[in-house]
């Protein structure tokens, strides 16, 4: 069996880098894996430009044109590939459309648009969603088909973790790292007060925003021109607590970052998110905090300063899960079942 592998990122750079070593697999949501089980990869190959109609068009033409033989279309997204999915739907596109679907499906409120979305969703033979609550979410609106869906586990890539060099020296600082819907005024509120240290990864384009919020001493600032995956993962690995402070939000926000402190064995504070497919504090990995809580971060930051070995042993049970669950090995073979036995079948 052949897939075509349909990612919004440049799938050419994160393999060469993966086999340097420098990135880790998961983020080709265990494409790499398949061969495991039979499957061969056709890849998709495309330099984005983050313009969507732009994007959209390269990819549509690459998919329609390849001559290379394939079975079915994998899809880490359908951002890009709405005119294949549309085609499918319509009976134009032969190929089954297996894809992530990173958010719960809703009702549109426009009429029109809801039952342009009802063909839109005819044209997915397979959904693929991150935890069971995105799926629960999901099932009340009338474009969901529980036959056609399933929660995989995806996890981090543990043999690229297990790689990564720590120092050596005992770990003093907390770590916050990731861009999408961070909660900073919180975090940064909650650390000042407390005066441990934290040592917080965000983008160059938002330091003015930072410098604004007047970060104290025992904050230290890191900033990069785009979130790069290995820089990221050895200061992550250096750190003694993973700190994910969130808004609100409909979907696993803030996943990225769990998996990678499962992964590495570290300890988790996060911001109480419904939607993640783990309880960390049932799990015993980690603690939830409510949206906004500053008297929250402050008692769990001083917890896991106070208490090292309960710490250490949170990280362990947080890196068992990670073997037994979330990890891009169980990944592949979930996505590989539902390829062979679910699609194809």
């Amino acid at each position: 069996m052949v897939i075509y592998f349909y990612h919004t990122q440049d799938t050419e750079r994160i393999v060469r880098e993966w086999k340097q070593g420098t990135f880790p697999s998961h983020f080709l949501y265990g494409a790499l894996q398949l061969a495991d089980y039979g499957i061969d990869v056709v890849w998709h190959h495309q330099k984005h430009t983050y313009k969507r109609l732009r994007d959209m068009l390269c990819a549509t033409w690459k998919i329609l044109t390849c001559r290379k033989r394939y079975d079915v279309l994998y899809a880490t997204h359908t951002l890009g590939i709405e005119p294949i999915i549309l085609l499918r739907a319509l009976g134009l596109y032969r190929h089954p459309i297996v894809v992530w679907h990173h958010q719960p499906i809703v009702k549109a409120k426009n009429p029109l648009r809801e039952v342009l979305a009802r063909l839109f969703y005819r044209g997915m033979d397979y959904m693929i969603f991150f935890s069971e609550k995105l799926m629960q979410d999901s099932l009340p609106s009338k474009k969901a088909d529980p036959r056609r869906m399933s929660m995989v586990h995806w996890g981090a890539d543990l043999d690229y973790y297990d790689h990564l060099q720590p120092d050596g020296q005992h770990p003093s600082f907390f770590i916050s790292t990731g861009k999408e819907l961070r909660d900073y005024e919180t975090l940064l509120m909650a650390f000042q007060e407390t005066g441990l240290p934290l040592t917080l990864y965000a983008e160059k384009k938002r330091q003015a925003y930072f410098e604004e919020l007047h970060p104290g001493e025992n904050i230290k600032m890191h900033y990069g021109d785009r979130p790069i995956p290995h820089e990221i993962a050895l200061m992550v690995a250096q750190s003694r607590c993973v700190c994910i402070c969130c808004q609100e939000s409909n979907y696993t926000v803030g996943l990225t970052t769990v998996v990678e402190a499962l992964a590495l064995g570290l300890p988790i504070l996060c911001t109480r998110n419904p939607q993640m497919p783990m309880d960390i504090e049932t799990e015993g990995c980690g603690f939830w905090i409510e949206p906004q809580d500053v008297e929250g971060w402050k008692e769990k930051l001083r917890y896991i300063a106070d208490h090292p070995e309960e710490s250490k042993a949170m990280g362990q049970r947080g890196r068992a899960l990670a073997e037994q669950y979330y990890n891009i090995k169980q990944c592949g073979k979930e996505v590989t079942m539902i390829i062979k036995l679910r699609v194809k079948n």
